[in-house]
């Protein structure tokens, strides 16, 4: 284990490299077979199911319900709303057979030519399509209204350049889709669903994140508005960490999708959608951790607590087992994750550098002199600092501990945000802040071809015009035309 950190990446060297090592060596995940496809390991996926299972709670928590629609989605399907086949066309995986057999020299299998679809079918990038297809059936009248569905699948998007966990050719993710009688419904569950978003990522991830508005070219395909949580990784890049869409009527009018209100007049209805993926996990991991490893935050780390007997003979395992027992039980009944390690084909040593290149939060190591004298070593993750306890107590240190590495975390990242957020003025000052990195307040004139421009030119993107952003008069850097306020600039993943 010691050999494994010596060989994991410094982030000061190489931060790309540092994080696909700790994605490896901390046993998330790994490169499959398939090309762009990870595999992800129990203890990434334990991680995933951690978020899954919080986010489950507040999505059913404002009235959604899980459903499940089909993987595969007509070809005809995506030509109904132009703008959202043009944003996924060049993405889609195309299934055209059904049917293999087996090759005439016995060499393996071949594609049955006599077995090609009448239709092709796409691997659903996203399932606006299929759903909005679904739903003409099931809505007739305003009564029927609003329909708060939520999915929790897997996608597939061609990508050419792949990054476990941040952009990947299939990946898992949660994709809300509701239908609403009026405009203003469908507004405010889009704007309702960005905030259960940043909620999650502060209270529960420990990330700070700003809600804003795409601007026209960054937003989702189909799209009228697209709200977004932009997070900041340690390396001053951006991460979009969460969408939210509200579609107008435009999926309702490509599958006539129609109600009768109030008024006994028909409608076309009104739509949204939304999701995070397992890009979370890459947000988690990059925002956090460090050189010893990855540091989780204890709201989602599968183990909150380990605790690790330190022991010379069978005699003093078992006593100190038996001290730890009621410990134990203590903590689970109060919710802590706490798991006691007394293998004794792994030296406490190679535990300690196991546990803390996995994130654990709180580790407590326990030894003969210690139960002798009713102490307890606890080191905790986030600052690398050991103390000694007291055994009787501890469950309510450590509970108040866990809480309070939670916060650290948070108000750690938050500092190097705001730390690495300026303002500037002009384009030299543009040019010189991205070479630093972070998030930069500019102004901008609001068209297209402004923003197309600096892209081109610094690679940098309008990650969000902030929800909060004031009014503030002032003139493009670039062009020199008016503007209202600044809108966030930066390098992303």
């Amino acid at each position: 284990m010691a050999k494994e950190l010596k060989d994991l990446t410094k982030r000061a060297d190489n931060y790309s490299q540092w994080y696909n090592d700790l994605v490896v060596k901390a046993d998330l995940a790994e490169q499959s077979a398939v090309r762009g496809c990870m595999v992800i390991k129990p203890y990434g996926y334990a991680i995933w199911e951690k978020m899954q299972q919080q986010l489950d709670r507040m999505f059913k928590e404002t009235g959604h319900q899980n459903a499940y629609f089909p993987l595969l989605i007509p070809k005809s399907f995506l030509s109904r709303e132009a703008e959202h086949v043009e944003g996924f066309a060049k993405e889609c995986a195309v299934v055209t057979h059904h049917r293999l057999k087996n090759a005439p020299d016995g060499s393996g299998v071949l594609v049955d030519p006599d077995a090609k679809l009448e239709e092709e079918l796409i691997i659903r990038p996203t399932s606006e399509t299929i759903i909005w297809n679904t739903y003409r059936n099931w809505i007739h009248s305003y009564r029927d209204l609003p329909i708060l569905v939520n999915q929790w699948a897997n996608v597939m998007r061609w990508e050419m350049r792949t990054r476990m966990f941040l952009r990947t050719a299939e990946f898992l993710w949660q994709e809300g889709h509701t239908a609403h009688a009026t405009r203003e419904e469908a507004e405010a569950e889009a704007i309702k669903m960005i905030n259960v978003y940043a909620d999650f990522a502060e209270k529960y991830m420990g990330v700070p994140v700003v809600k804003g508005i795409k601007s026209a070219n960054e937003r989702f395909a189909g799209a009228i508005e697209t709200y977004t949580i932009e997070a900041m990784m340690q390396d001053g890049k951006a991460l979009q960490s969460g969408t939210s869409h509200f579609l107008g009527q435009n999926f309702a009018k490509a599958f006539d999708v129609q109600f009768v209100n109030k008024e006994n007049k028909p409608e076309y209805v009104w739509a949204t959608s939304w999701g995070v993926s397992t890009r979370l996990m890459g947000a988690l991991i990059m925002t956090h951790s460090d050189d010893n490893g990855l540091v989780l935050p204890p709201h989602l780390a599968p183990i909150q607590v380990v605790i690790v007997p330190i022991y010379k003979n069978e005699e003093q395992r078992q006593e100190i087992t038996k001290a730890v027992e009621p410990i134990l039980s203590e903590m689970r009944a109060r919710g802590i994750s706490v798991k006691y390690d007394d293998a004794d084909n792994r030296r406490p040593g190679f535990k300690f550098a196991d546990y803390e290149l996995k994130g654990v939060p709180v580790r407590l190591a326990i030894g003969a002199r210690d139960l002798a004298n009713g102490t307890v070593e606890i080191m905790r993750r986030d600052t690398l600092e050991k103390s000694e306890g007291h055994l009787e107590g501890i469950t309510d240190h450590v509970a108040a501990l866990l809480e309070e590495i939670q916060e650290n975390i948070f108000h750690k990242a938050l500092k190097q945000r705001e730390d690495m957020t300026v303002k500037v003025d002009t384009y030299e000052e543009f040019k010189e802040a991205l070479e630093r990195g972070g998030f930069i307040l500019a102004h901008w004139d609001g068209t297209p071809e402004t923003e197309e421009r600096i892209k081109e030119e610094t690679k940098a993107t309008i990650r969000c015009i902030p929800l909060d952003a004031p009014e503030e008069d002032g003139v493009d850097m670039l062009t020199g035309k008016p503007s209202h306020r600044r809108v966030i600039f930066a390098r992303n993943y």
